[in-house]
């Protein structure tokens, strides 16, 4: 009897629930993030979806229908040339999204090996940040133009002109959107070098390397979680300004910055040529921002514990 009371008792023990169980859980508190998420989720889908449904090319040219308002056939109106607006918001979006993600991918990188290094390692601490520093005390949106003057013209030659700038785009916002990540991660190292789980694998002789990728870096994922969030909207806005100033991709190859760049010469014409595209950057930041802060709460024990 007792054996199948403790039977019993061992089958009703539930497993403990996972933590990204928990931080799910407070992610869908915050109504703005789950809006935000659902939204970010559609206008991915769209863009990528989009073009095979509304098979009209960004690029085909017709004349006779230029500056269209709305239509059946053209539910954006069509600009200058005659291209369908619709199909250019839509190849647009994927330029813009390609260069938020892969912007967003090489800032983390950055920012989250210099944190490492500098929170770990107390020797390059004082050097790593000092280089950081200078970096945040940069102008940044003239450095920005100063690199594409600089090597917009080689790169194309190398590359082509799509790919090239596509290059020198992603290049120049990355190198240049680390710094904010690379500190938060070197606080949060340098708190986690004092931990007992920490000092207990350095007392058993644990190499430095096993070190920080098997006890440091899976613990400093919160915070580069969020800043991943944030760099995609700091690389979109950040596109869309080179677009906006005539120095990103070129005209044939649009993207949500180069359409408003495009249609600034047009808006009492066309107002609407402006709204589209100018909706289309301002609800995707918007969205990811809102992501970001659902991530910062749902992340942060202090407030998933309440």
């Amino acid at each position: 009897m007792t054996d199948i009371a403790a039977q019993t008792k061992i089958e009703d023990i539930k497993p403990p629930r996972s933590q990204w169980f928990d931080v799910w859980a407070q992610f869908k508190t915050h109504r703005g993030a789950v809006i935000g998420m659902w939204f970010f989720i559609f206008i991915t889908l769209l863009v990528v979806i989009g073009p095979y449904l509304w098979t009209l090319d960004a690029n085909f040219i017709d004349i006779r229908a230029k500056n269209q308002g709305p239509s059946l056939a053209h539910p954006m109106g069509t600009d200058q040339l005659g291209r369908d607006a619709f199909s250019q918001v839509l190849a647009g979006g994927q330029v813009s999204l390609s260069v938020g993600v892969v912007a967003m991918l090489l800032a983390l990188f950055l920012g989250t090996l210099v944190g490492i290094l500098a929170g770990y390692f107390k020797r390059i601490d004082g050097l790593l940040m000092r280089f950081t520093d200078l970096f945040l005390a940069l102008p940044l949106l003239p450095l920005l133009l100063v690199m594409v003057m600089l090597f917009r013209d080689s790169l194309r030659g190398l590359f082509g002109p799509e790919t090239g700038i596509f290059i020198l785009i992603v290049f120049a916002i990355g190198i240049t959107s680390w710094m904010n990540t690379a500190r938060i991660v070197r606080g949060e190292v340098l708190a986690l070098k004092e931990q007992e789980f920490v000092l207990a694998a350095r007392s058993i002789g644990t190499p430095p390397y096993r070190m920080i990728l098997r006890h440091i870096l899976p613990n400093v994922m919160s915070p580069i979680m969020v800043s991943a969030t944030l760099g995609i909207a700091n690389a979109i806005i950040t596109e869309s300004a080179l677009s906006f100033l005539g120095l990103g991709f070129p005209s044939d190859f649009p993207t949500w910055g180069r359409l408003l760049f495009d249609s600034t010469n047009f808006m009492t014409l066309s107002p609407e040529r402006v709204i589209y595209p100018g909706l289309a950057i301002s609800l995707t930041v918007l969205s990811v921002n809102y992501m970001g802060d659902g991530l910062r709460d749902a992340l942060d024990p202090r407030i998933r514990g309440r």
